[in-house]
């Protein structure tokens, strides 16, 4: 059958959290595919950005795993697949046995479906321990425990339709949805300001989303350029100023939220002032962008890592919170606190309970009624305990954890202190890794699982702003990998007997609505092409694009204000690392690079990673545009190209995590929020060194 007869599949795409539906035509052979654009698909209209044009570039990549491997005498060999499941239950019972079932962890991936999330948790627990955790860890678990515990749910509060027809002013803070979420920038924000919207854009580093919005050449547009690590002041001069001239919200205050009083109270000797000088932004400009949100119709917060990545991440989005809170800009459609979610299915990894203190549904494993409802359904107990978070998990390598279980993730790229958590994995006792490509974690696993790609099969993923939608494969590529659902069912059948007989997506779906009360009214059928959004309770119902139109769903009903005070981060400049680091992604590229780097339309314009220098800083280190620098911190050096540019500011430098030649990950520090447990990628006190000599070799994407 020639390409011409063959209909397209419509899917989603694997890359950010927007969700945008493409197609995919067959070919004649076995991963011959090409993208089509979907034109009526609900989310982006048709419309894609770059990686999701190049998307099924990487399916049939020459790098693809095509048979599972054994680690013997430190060398990969090929194996059965029945050996590699022998090895995998032998050794999860042997570590059960001897050390317990908290000396396992277990990573669920934002890459993958809800369908396999949802079974991975499910493994997890049945195995005796809540040591699960997913990325929502690395980018918005900050974001997660403020939402969780102010409003109720830790996800978007509204949907991106309804604020771009309804928001009058977008906040955008520490997000650059230009490069990181495009076609919601180009369908929705962009329109908004089409139709009359400002935008206040808040972020230490001038970037697409600053030009996009021509933002210095119109007084409806803001970019106040902070520095890093100093989000809090600056949200309190915004809230010490609504305050002072009275752009509150009295009666939404008054009927619908608590702790008005100790916001009042924490900012009463707060200086204005010198808080601005700390930010390093003119006062009078932070006043004018509280006037323009506290005293538009409606006014919507955009939140995005350059907030939740600090050890004070939570009270980073608390403020924000506060913010919206106390002018009235929640529960209704252009308002709320809208966090933009990095992959595609890191909202859905986090609903189906792939997170080591809550059941899907975000039930939490300490609530006895929560629990017992989950028991009811899967027929064994759960621990009570939460868990390990991801990070922890690395580093308790060694003393609890002597095994790990990681599905489609990359910790050694994608965790801070790179270097400590390669040497951590060195000790592991027993690692299985279960992927599409040889990525730097797999090199230290024992047995390795060749899983197919997002375009081969078939499930669930829900979006940034928890539209839940089908994706669908189209054809297998490599006879002798199998689908990551396929492979968890097959290895919990071994270790438990029962429990893991599914044969679809489908059937999985309907166990998971059975036990997330957000998606209970969701199935396959009523997913459509539309999609649905949570929370979905009964069949029939459509979901809500927009949350707490009537309450909030806290203990109280009420959404919960809090005064924070800033806390600097946790490294400062000093002699000997006078510089501040901070990270962030670019459009082309794609979290650890395992796929972007492999896609020749993705790696063309930045092949390898650079660095962003200020020219005063230049001119004082001597550093020449395009010149090969080493950038140190206590954690190790990266030798990459300097960028001289004023869209960074003086005193600080940026880079980003995509490049294994140069990993961020290498400097980035591991200390964490202490509610969150999320690491500081944010800021890190670092030094440049100049006369480096060039690398030959590049970033080789065969090495990722």
């Amino acid at each position: 059958m020639s390409s011409e007869e063959q209909d397209p599949v419509k899917t989603i795409c694997p890359y950010c959290g927007v969700g945008c539906g493409i197609q995919v035509m067959p070919g004649e052979d076995p991963g011959d595919m090409r993208f089509m654009p979907w034109g009526d698909a609900p989310v982006n209209d048709g419309r894609v950005c770059i990686k999701g044009g190049a998307a099924t570039q990487v399916v049939n990549h020459e790098d693809r795993l095509t048979a599972p491997q054994i680690k013997e005498d430190g060398e990969f060999r090929e194996a059965t697949w029945d050996e590699a499941y022998e090895r995998i239950v032998s050794e999860m019972e042997g570590i059960h046995e001897e050390f317990g079932a908290d000396a396992m962890g277990f990573f669920g991936s934002s890459k993958t479906m809800n369908e396999e999330n949802y079974l991975l948790q499910k493994l997890a627990r049945r195995y005796g321990t809540n040591n699960v955790d997913n990325c929502t860890r690395m980018c918005h678990a900050s974001t997660v425990y403020a939402l969780r515990t102010s409003l109720g749910a830790g996800a978007m509060t509204n949907s991106m339709e309804d604020l771009e027809e309804e928001a009058d002013v977008l906040w955008i803070q520490g997000a650059n949805p230009a490069e990181q979420h495009p076609i919601a920038n180009s369908n929705y924000f962009r329109q908004a300001v089409l139709e009359g919207a400002t935008v206040i854009q808040v972020d230490p580093h001038a970037n697409k989303t600053t030009r996009s919005f021509d933002i210095e050449e119109t007084d409806r547009h803001q970019h106040l350029q902070l520095e890093p690590g100093t989000d809090i002041p600056l949200l309190n001069i915004v809230l010490k100023t609504v305050l002072e001239n009275d752009w509150v919200d009295e009666e939404f205050i008054a009927e619908r939220t608590e702790g008005i009083e100790h916001l009042k109270e924490t900012l009463e000797d707060f200086d204005k002032e010198a808080a601005a000088e700390e930010c390093g932004v003119p006062l009078e400009d932070i006043e004018l962008a509280a006037e323009k949100y506290a005293t538009a119709d409606n006014a919507t917060i955009f939140t995005g890592m350059g907030m939740s990545q600090h050890t004070c991440g939570v009270d980073n989005v608390q403020n924000e919170i506060n913010l919206a809170l106390i002018t009235g800009n929640v529960g209704r459609p252009g308002t709320g606190v809208n966090p933009l979610r990095g992959q595609n299915n890191v909202q859905g990894t986090s609903d189906v309970g792939a997170m080591p203190n809550v059941l899907p549904g975000y039930q939490l494993v300490d609530d006895d009624e929560a629990r017992e409802s989950v028991e009811d359904v899967w027929g064994f107990e759960i621990p009570d305990e939460p868990g390990l978070t991801n990070v922890e998990i690395t580093g308790a390598i060694g003393e609890q954890i002597q095994g790990m279980y990681v599905m489609g993730e990359n910790p050694i790229m994608s965790e801070p202190n790179a270097n400590h958590v390669a040497d951590l994995l060195e000790e592991l006792n027993f690692l299985v890794v279960q992927d599409i490509f040889m990525t730097e974690t797999a090199e230290y696993a024992d047995v390795l699982l060749p899983a197919t790609t997002w375009a081969e099969r078939g499930g669930t993923v829900t979006n940034t702003d928890r539209r839940v939608q089908r994706m669908r494969g189209v054809e297998k590529v490599h006879e002798n990998t199998k689908h990551d659902l396929e492979i968890l069912c097959e290895v919990g059948t071994r270790l438990f007997g029962e429990g893991f007989d599914f044969d679809t997506p489908e059937e999985v779906f309907e166990e998971l609505r059975q036990v997330t009360p957000s998606y209970h009214g969701m199935s396959y059928d009523a997913l459509g092409e539309e999609g649905i959004h949570w929370p979905c309770y009964e069949p029939g119902d459509q979901g809500d694009q927009y949350l707490y139109a009537d309450g909030f769903e806290t203990e109280s009903g009420l959404g919960h204000i809090e005064g924070v005070s800033h806390q600097p981060p946790k490294e400062v400049p000093d002699d000997d690392y006078p510089l501040i680091l901070t990270t962030a992604r670019l459009e082309e590229h794609y979290n650890t690079g395992t796929m972007s780097r492999r896609s020749p339309r993705l790696n063309k314009q930045y092949p390898e990673n650079f660095v962003d220098v200020h020219p005063n800083d230049a001119e004082r280190y001597g550093i020449e545009d395009g010149e090969t620098v080493r950038v140190k911190s206590r954690r190790g050096e990266i030798e990459l190209e300097a960028h001289v540019t004023e869209d960074i500011k003086e005193g600080v430098i940026w880079t980003t995590p995509h490049f294994a030649a140069a990993a961020a990950n290498v400097l980035t520090n591991d200390v964490l929020d202490e509610r969150a447990k999320i690491p500081e990628y944010k800021a890190a006190a670092a030094e440049i060194e100049v006369g480096v000599e060039p690398s030959t070799t590049g970033d080789a994407p065969a090495d990722d």
